[in-house]
């Protein structure tokens, strides 16, 4: 086997699955605006997800949550983690707002609604809230928050793609969801992402925002932008969502092979405790070790041994200095985030892999004497 370099490998599909969607492609010549192959993407997708709400695929996810602060008409601060991507940070600071950031669940790796709530203050307008590692928030005490002080609720599920909890679809919690489709995450279109929204109006105003805000071809619903999916990326989508159930089932088995092996692993465990009553997609298999040093000893030897890894999420978001976010000082985000590392995990792995990189994460014998 080469070397995995990447810690998430993007599943492929058959080739020739692919190609037959292209073909149709170039029949049409339809390359982008709203495509069948767009609109059969987003049927899917609503349908894979288990939400009735609004849909709308974007060119990315960093798109759809921009896209989102606009329809909803957000300004002023945002409360939200600093144990998350930086496009949590940075797409509010792109669209104006200014991030203040509340400390994580040490647990959980979620967003402390305690936090949240000591972070309010006159000039917050919402709440963004990261589901880490697909793992679900505390969606009930977010959202008692939320109403009890007038904020939106947006969540960033980008991990969080066929994520159930409390019986519903992940996405159906808070006022919009922003799903990634990257090439990172188990369902992708190489590009892309998707919006869900509770209020229809907002719903509208993201389907013509995305489209430069065309009314037709001589006039405008208002000012938008350029976040269209195209063909071919939906073709990639229509493509692993066909083969979405194998995928699932491949990184459940590989996780649970993980999880036998871990705890024979002095200093390591899984990092984070999964919310009760959930369905998890089995996204990532993040680990948690008493040290930073003994996480990087462990990324040396993975290496050695040809396995790729990293360190989502390091540094906290409120130690990277972002211009124009509020300083704040989240201690538990910056302690886990120096202490937690993902390891391998793709379709192109198999059981004895797993056992190969557990191996390279045991400390060497010697270390114990």
């Amino acid at each position: 086997m080469s070397r995995i370099s990447e810690v998430t490998e993007p599943h492929m599909p058959p080739l020739d699955d692919y190609v037959r969607l292209l073909e149709g492609i170039w029949e049409r010549r339809h390359l982008t605006n709203g495509g069948p192959l767009m609109v059969e993407f987003e049927g899917l997708l609503k349908k894979a997800s288990g939400s009735d709400r609004p849909l709308h695929c974007v060119a990315n996810g960093g798109l759809a949550l921009q896209l989102t602060i606009k329809a909803m008409g957000l300004g002023g601060e945002v409360v939200t983690t600093p144990y998350s991507y930086v496009a949590t940070t940075s797409c509010p600071l792109w669209e104006g707002l200014t991030p203040v950031f509340a400390d994580i669940d040490a647990s959980t790796l979620n967003i402390d609604p305690a936090a949240v709530e000591a972070a309010i203050t006159p000039q917050t307008e919402a709440v963004l809230a990261t589901h880490v590692f697909g793992n679900p928030c505390d969606v009930a005490a977010l959202e008692a928050i939320c109403e009890r002080h007038g904020l939106a609720l947006i969540y960033d599920a980008a991990h969080a793609f066929g994520v159930r909890h409390a019986g519903r679809s992940i996405l159906d919690y808070g006022d919009a969801s922003i799903v990634s489709l990257h090439a990172t995450k188990v369902i992708h279109s190489v590009e892309g992402g998707f919006v869900t929204t509770r209020d229809p109006a907002a719903a509208g105003r993201i389907e013509w925002m995305r489209r430069f805000g065309h009314n037709g071809q001589e006039a405008y619903h208002g000012v938008g932008i350029n976040a269209k999916m195209s063909e071919l990326h939906a073709a990639m989508g229509i493509c692993l969502l066909r083969q979405a159930d194998a995928v699932f089932e491949s990184r459940k088995a590989l996780i649970a092979r993980y999880l036998k092996g871990l705890p024979e692993i002095d200093g390591a465990r899984f990092a984070f405790d999964l919310a009760a009553d959930t369905e998890w997609n089995h996204c990532y298999f993040p680990v948690r070790f008493e040290t930073e040093e003994q996480l990087l000893a462990a990324m040396t030897r993975l290496d050695a041994a040809g396995f790729g890894t990293r360190r989502y999420f390091h540094p906290s978001l409120d130690q990277c200095g972002l211009e124009g976010s509020a300083e704040a000082s989240c201690p538990v985000a910056r302690d886990v985030a120096a202490r937690i590392l993902c390891l391998p995990l793709s379709t192109r792995l198999e059981l004895e892999h797993v056992d190969r990189i557990l191996d390279a994460v045991h400390p060497p014998r010697s270390a114990h004497a």
